[in-house]
């Protein structure tokens, strides 16, 4: 048998820019435990839901900031609180069920009971026990149930959206979403009540800064899906525009559809458009504009670092990034309509739905490419990729032909991470 060839390699960005990323961003787990830590758990606001998950008093949905499970719950005067489940007593993750309805939370192990808004209320034993005359055990004298509460988050919501942060000492979302990322976002989430409609869940075994990567880059729809490019819906010639928050971590991919099934030099030699495909469900391209959209009929928002706010035609979810290792993220798509939406349109959002998801016919393939795209980072954790389509400038475009979001995004990285 040859000699294993060990490669050295250290955690030191090698160019000045963001164009060029290092494999070992993707692989390395103790630089996956430091973001973590720094976008995660410190310094930014994280997506736990939608307020329409929660519509009832008592309500809860269990989810996960980064990797720490978390409660959303909504208390009896109707507001909403983001609770680590966690227990104050012995750290058991005492929340199983998804989601449901409770009066109170309970840890099952001792039965420590909280309110809804993550309060310790009973302690069994507390004051101990009587038996033959005298009082056994109990809490010591000085213990204060007001000590004992469940971890608290920072909670913010706007439009419906539910976010929070373990630091408390986080910027308000608005000037952590910027004007610019804050006008589409409030474009989408425009005041009317949301309803859901329901869930996909996948776990991808990728790197989960490959998902923002996926919805920052205007490079690949048009090349590797077929429905994009053949049907109008996402091609390099649409009219469109990509736009940054100031820090350039956030970004939105805003684009008008062009025209269906037409050639031009975007598809030349492109195996994925296919002018003659018919579909038999016609209802999957039933589009109808409607006015709040303005002209664009797509804008895809990237939240760093962990949700993706997606209106594709009549398709509106949202898409929760969950890191599980450095190499594993479950992604979770929560589609919603509009409470007054027609029943004629609940139906389209559905069905155009099934664009998207584990195995929508656009949407199986970034899950797809991005499974590929880890196994060739590990396999070679030494070299780079390349995000230097339109240059190596940061800047915004009023084109797709760029890879300018990408850029921004590790250029927010490496400051924060300091490499």
């Amino acid at each position: 048998m040859g000699e294993t060839t060990v490669f050295p390699r250290e955690l030191e960005w090698k160019d000045s820019g963001s164009s060029r990323i290092p494999f070992w961003a993707y692989t390395d787990e103790s630089l996956y435990k430091k973001e973590l830590e720094r976008f995660f758990y410190s310094g930014h606001w994280n997506y736990v839901g939608l307020e329409a998950e929660i519509p009832n008093p008592g309500d809860f949905k269990r989810t996960v900031v980064g990797e720490r499970s978390v409660i959303m719950t909504r208390a009896e005067d109707e507001t909403i609180h983001v609770i680590e489940n966690v227990c104050a007593h012995r750290g058991m993750q005492f929340c199983r069920e998804r989601s449901g309805n409770r009066k109170e939370l309970v840890c099952p192990y001792h039965q420590w009971n909280y309110t809804l808004k993550g309060d310790l209320q009973g302690v069994p034993f507390r004051r101990g026990v009587k038996q033959g005359g005298k009082v056994n055990g109990g809490m010591p004298a000085d213990f204060k149930t007001a000590d004992n509460n469940l971890n608290k988050l920072k909670v913010a919501t706007r439009g419906g959206v539910v976010f929070a942060s373990f630091d408390h000492d986080v910027p308000s979302l608005e000037e952590f979403l910027g004007p610019v990322i804050l006008g589409y976002f409030d474009r989408l989430f425009n005041g009317r009540k949301l309803k859901l409609l329901g869930y996909n869940r996948q776990r991808i075994p990728g790197n989960w800064k490959l998902m923002q990567e996926n919805i920052k880059d205007p490079y690949h729809p048009g090349l590797l899906h077929t429905w994009f490019i053949t049907y109008g819906l996402w091609r390099a010639d649409n009219k469109s525009e990509l736009k940054m928050d100031e820090r350039f971590r956030h970004a939105a991919m805003i684009s008008t559809r062009g025209s269906a099934g037409v050639k031009s030099e975007v598809t030349a030699g492109v195996t994925s458009f296919k002018e003659t495909m018919e579909i038999n469900d016609k209802r999957l391209l039933d589009i109808v504009h409607e006015p709040w959209w303005g002209e664009p009929t797509a804008v895809m928002m990237t939240i760093f670092p962990s949700v993706i706010f997606q209106q594709q035609v009549n398709s509106v979810s949202t898409r929760h990034i969950q890191p599980n290792g450095h190499g594993s993220f479950d992604f979770v798509w929560t589609h919603f309509a509009f409470e007054d939406d027609t029943p004629e349109m609940i139906q389209r959002r559905l069905v155009q739905a099934n664009l998207f998801g584990p195995a929508g016919f656009v949407s199986a393939d970034d899950g797809e490419v991005i499974e590929f795209s880890q196994s060739g980072f590990e396999q070679k954790p030494y070299h780079r990729a390349l995000a230097e389509l339109g240059g190596t400038a940061v800047e915004n475009t009023d084109h797709m032909v760029t890879e300018t979001l990408i850029r921004g995004m590790y250029e927010y990285w490496r400051k924060v991470m300091d490499v």
